[in-house]
């Protein structure tokens, strides 16, 4: 059966003014950057102007390779594939319809690396993040094929073993970064988790292992975002919270709506990030704990803090304060152990400096300095560093100095570039006093620090 040309696909290259071989050489060069070997040649780029099928993992690195060239969004849809779904309700960029196209995701992502990040730039189009939103705001769950057959049976050992991995990957993610872990989290996601997806298990025991598997995903993101690789975190990010959908974990899909507000707002998206976060305060009402919900309102006064609504951010830091004070009257699952009234302070202090609210911005941040653990030593970095630049915002210099000097010496060993991009904007922020002999000693201190973590990696 003859096709008919890909007219969209056609458009887009004339545009781009790009050849069959200029465009198959950009995808396989960025999807060896990904890690994934593509095998793409002028001829089949051909194919697809003529009209052949592309596999979607493809399709979305040519539509990356096409927005770069063209500097704008484009989409696999813009290009002209995946046409013959229409009868389904349209699907965002990122956003898997069904159960197998989330796993298919994952997969693919899982063969990824992060070290070779394209820039700290992400284009999220407002109407894929809507309806993103929408579609796990209104949605029903899956639920897990439970006794089919297969070759494999799981059980809640299974499960276990996958929460003590998580678990152990995430003391490593909160003492040495991101980019620690995360080339043998994403092997052991894909070799040791995503499989017993597909194997057969009991209802109890397939609800608990998509659990645990979405916990992973999550973690993987948190990695990736953690070294600078933002698109492939929002992509983890928006499969993850698909992967919640499939057993109607409200509370946890509301935890990946918090997380994509704080990457939205690490990049300055503040819009982005303010509907983000109250997503996840509406979504999880009457779903999720107390302990819960303080932190989505955390992220919803964060987003609101950094851009400049000082009056909303209060209202919602005292919401995330009266949840918090309600944390011990129910049961919360193991992935929230973590957020404790350190872990709060530490969001609120990032709310008051952003506010510029002088004493309660110092206070509060010494607060977060003295209670976080210190084994989670990019926590404490990060608090230190907001302390240090609420002490500038008051005028004290050397503190301010003394303070992030303290947070490189504990922190000279994390590989995560949010912690590193703390650091140069402060090194910003006391440039203006670049002759002073405590900001000099300062900066080569940073420099030493940087050459250490070349030294080790």
């Amino acid at each position: 059966m003859s096709r008919e040309p890909n007219a969209q696909l056609i458009a887009v290259m004339n545009e781009a003014r790009i050849s069959n071989k200029g465009l198959a050489k950009r995808m396989t060069d960025e999807a060896g950057r990904r890690g994934v070997e593509l095998g793409t040649t002028h001829v089949s780029v051909q194919r697809w102007r003529n009209g052949s099928s592309i596999r979607p993992q493809t399709a979305a690195i040519m539509a990356d390779v096409l927005s770069a060239k063209l500097d704008r969004h484009i989409t696999p849809g813009d290009l002209g594939f995946f046409g013959d779904t229409k009868a389904t309700a349209p699907q965002p960029v990122g956003y898997p319809s069904t159960v197998p196209d989330v796993l298919s995701m994952l997969d693919g992502l899982a063969q990824e690396r992060t070290d070779t990040p394209a820039s700290d730039r992400l284009i999220v189009a407002e109407s894929d993040l809507s309806s993103a939103v929408l579609s796990w705001m209104i949605a029903r769950p899956d639920g897990v094929q439970t006794d089919r057959p297969a070759h494999q049976r799981v059980g809640m050992r299974d499960v276990r073993a996958i929460r003590d991995a998580a678990d152990m990957f995430m003391q490593l993610d909160f003492k040495y970064g991101g980019g620690h872990g995360h080339k043998a989290l994403r092997h052991y996601f894909r070799h040791e988790v995503l499989p017993l997806l597909d194997a057969s298990y009991s209802q109890k025991v397939g609800t608990a292992l998509f659990g645990a598997a979405s916990e992973v995903s999550q973690l993987l993101a948190w990695t990736a975002y953690d070294t600078g690789n933002h698109r492939l975190a929002h992509r983890y990010l928006t499969s993850t919270l698909r992967l919640s959908q499939v057993i109607d974990d409200r509370m946890f899909g509301a935890r990946i709506l918090g997380n994509l507000s704080h990457q939205a707002n690490y990049l300055g998206n503040h819009t982005q990030a303010i509907q983000l976060a109250r997503a996840a305060v509406e979504g999880a009402k009457g779903r999720a704990t107390p302990r819960a919900m303080a932190n989505y309102s955390a992220m919803e006064a964060r987003a609101l803090s950094n851009a400049g609504d000082g009056m909303a951010a209060g209202r919602a830091v005292r919401e995330a304060e009266h949840h918090f004070e309600r944390a011990g009257t129910a049961e919360d699952p193991s992935w929230l152990s973590y957020f404790d009234e350190a872990e709060l302070m530490g969001e609120l202090c990032h709310c008051f400096r952003d506010l510029k609210m002088r004493r309660e911005a110092v206070e509060q941040a010494q607060r977060a300095v003295d209670s976080t653990d210190p084994k989670y030593a990019r926590t404490l970095g990060f608090c230190r560093m907001v302390l240090a630049q609420s002490q500038l915002i008051n005028g004290e210099l050397e503190a301010a100095v003394t303070t992030a000097s303290l947070a490189v010496d504990g922190g000279d060993s994390l590989q995560s570039s949010r912690f590193q991009r703390y650091v140069t904007d402060f090194q910003a922020e006391v440039s203006t006093h670049a002759a002073h002999p405590a900001v000099v000693a300062f900066n080569e201190k940073v420099s030493e620090a940087l050459a250490r973590l070349d030294d080790d990696e």
